[in-house]
């Protein structure tokens, strides 16, 4: 525990990840976030330091957590002219939890490597509730030797945790399993908006659904706010959109048609478009149930 950590992105994921490790006896040493109050709070809470440049960042710290929004936000981290994490960085280690494309993570491994830095990819399929408690699930990718390494520090992060091999790789299970997520996330809001069409009780369709081939984790999740239309943001269907769209690009790289992903991914899209991005994304039930948004 004698590892100094800093934090990059301190939104609801970073922010309750900072705190979870300041609870566990680490030294967090400093945070920072392009919205600076958002930093100087959470410094403030922390007892740490919320420096104005991202070299500040890196120099105060042994171990970089990045949680950012997109490939440009972690581009402009790593990469911008003038500042960026791996001015000085050399024996530093970066851990990058961000949903990014498998591209952006080699990029940022390649250039932390050339810096004379670490670099590990450790994707979260787990809430802000699990970030606090110390119950992540991640999977991780890069160099086995540095996880090795730090494992201490993410076994105080997480439930449950999977080396997946080499960087990139990480990010692109993380694409499958929003995939997957999102895909079913979509279905379920079809099947429940087609039975209320059909005049019937939701309740009862939902309860049938749980013991039959259409049972699922989003039932157990997001069929209840699917039908009170309480969309409350815990993963945001603008990330949803995001996130297929990653799952969709890596589709194109291999040669593979995804179908069903890209229907889906162009109905997260739609709820961009129609500004209901900030929804949870349960929210997408909103286009699929009548007399509702769309």
């Amino acid at each position: 525990m004698n590892q100094k950590v800093a934090f990059v992105g301190t939104g609801r994921m970073g922010a309750n990840m900072a705190r979870r490790l300041k609870d566990c006896g680490y030294a967090v040493t400093a945070v920072y976030d392009v919205n600076r109050p958002v930093a100087e709070a959470l410094a403030a809470e922390l007892g740490c330091a919320a420096p104005e440049s991202l070299a500040g960042v890196t120099a105060a710290a042994d171990v970089i957590f990045t949680v950012v929004t997109n490939d440009a936000a972690m581009r402009g981290i790593f990469l911008a002219e003038g500042d960026n994490l791996l001015m000085n960085a050399q024996g530093r280690l970066f851990i990058n939890c961000a949903t990014l494309s498998p591209a952006m993570h080699r990029e940022a491994y390649a250039a932390a490597s050339a810096a004379g830095a670490d670099c590990l990819e450790a994707a979260m399929a787990s809430s802000i509730s699990h970030a606090r408690e110390g119950k992540l699930y991640l999977m991780l990718a890069g160099d086995e030797a540095v996880y090795q390494k730090v494992l201490p520090m993410i076994e105080q992060m997480s439930v449950n945790r999977r080396f997946v091999g080499p960087a990139g790789s990480a990010a692109e299970v993380k694409a499958l399993v929003n995939m997957v997520m999102n895909i079913n996330t979509a279905g379920l809001a079809e099947g429940l908006g087609l039975a209320a069409a059909l005049g019937h009780d939701l309740n009862m369709i939902r309860e049938i659904f749980s013991q039959t081939g259409a049972n699922s984790r989003v039932l157990e999740t997001d069929a209840g706010d699917m039908c009170a239309r309480e969309h409350d943001c815990w993963f945001s269907a603008e990330h949803a959109a995001k996130d297929s769209g990653i799952a969709q690009g890596i589709a194109r790289t291999v040669g593979l048609a995804l179908p069903v992903n890209d229907a889906t991914t162009a109905q997260y899209e739609k709820m961009v478009t129609l500004g209901l991005g900030g929804l949870d994304k349960s929210g997408i039930a909103e286009l699929t149930f009548k007399g509702r948004h769309a």
